[in-house]
């Protein structure tokens, strides 16, 4: 049964769409009435990882802390806000865990798999693109979302970047640990790649004129173009297809088969398309995609 309710709320966005319309402040103002349900009475098999959650009533769960839309830190609240974060409230929820019994643990590219294994963290709902090997030392449930590889330059495009063709000899910035620049290793090694811990200190660096572009995920680009549209742009020509998974450790198939289920489930009643209006979608203008099939492996 459910019956207990909470306010998602979105402060530190208004910081982030600071150089945006005030049409689009205003969505992510009227998104923070928005409210989610968080089950009672909750029952589990004994001795899963969801009996095991719903009893500690808390869980900690590692997302990012950089990047507008999707989990972005609210320095009022100390706490991160974004279409992950309410992706990962909802599984909670469905623990019996409110949103204050979240601890929350800033998950970079380069430590999501590490946290998992070493059991740091329950969860990971972190931009994180499910592929073959990192699933050979942590499973995933999922995917929720999918999105695309594209690269973001100054405003005005001044190199004519158009593709990842574009990008030999440019110094070419992205995260390391991630999808996106592992592709331009593997398939584009023209490009002089600069890479970091954070997508904003490639931002930085853009911004300042020490590269030429910047590639990652499309959505993370456009909630970084959203924050400096005078600075930035996005080239718009995705190349890569990128599913978004949740990490979790390896072999626990009871609580992938759950946060599936989860999923499914939000997929259908509208709170995952509800979710997404109030977040990414406030930033970048669209109306929340067809979601994706969960993979049942």
């Amino acid at each position: 049964m459910r019956i207990t309710r909470y306010a998602a709320t979105f402060a530190a966005f208004g910081v982030v769409l600071a150089g945006c319309s005030s049409e689009a402040g205003n969505e992510v103002e009227d998104a923070a009435q928005e409210t989610q349900d968080v089950a009672e009475d909750v029952q589990f098999d004994e001795g899963t990882t969801m009996a095991e959650l719903a009893e500690s009533g808390e869980i900690t769960i590692g997302t990012k802390f950089d990047q507008p839309g999707f989990g972005l830190l609210n320095p009022n609240t100390e706490a991160p806000e974004g279409f992950d974060v309410e992706i990962a409230e909802l599984i909670a929820a469905e623990l019996g865990i409110a949103p204050e019994s979240i601890n929350w643990v800033e998950t970079v590219s380069a430590n999501r798999e590490p946290f998992i294994q070493n059991g740091q963290v329950d969860m990971v709902v972190a931009t994180y693109t499910i592929n073959d090997k990192r699933k050979e030392v942590v499973d995933f449930a999922g995917p929720y979302y999918e999105a695309g590889q594209d690269i973001m330059v100054a405003a005005g495009n001044p190199e004519g970047i158009e593709g990842p063709e574009d990008l030999a000899g440019q110094k070419v910035c992205s995260v390391e640990g991630s999808t996106p620049a592992q592709n331009i290793r593997d398939n584009f090694p023209e490009a002089e790649l600069i890479t970091y811990d954070v997508y904003s200190k490639c931002a930085d660096d853009l911004a300042n004129g020490n590269v030429q572009a910047v590639t990652t995920d499309n959505v993370i680009l456009t909630g970084l173009v959203a924050g400096s549209p005078d600075e930035f742009e996005l080239v718009g020509n995705p190349f890569t297809e990128e599913p978004y998974g949740i990490g979790l450790e390896k072999g626990d198939e009871e609580f992938r088969s759950f946060i599936n289920d989860v999923l499914e489930e939000s997929f259908e009643n509208g709170e995952w398309a509800a979710a997404w209006d109030r977040t990414a979608g406030a930033i970048t203008g669209e109306e929340a995609p067809e979601p994706p099939s969960v993979d049942r492996y």
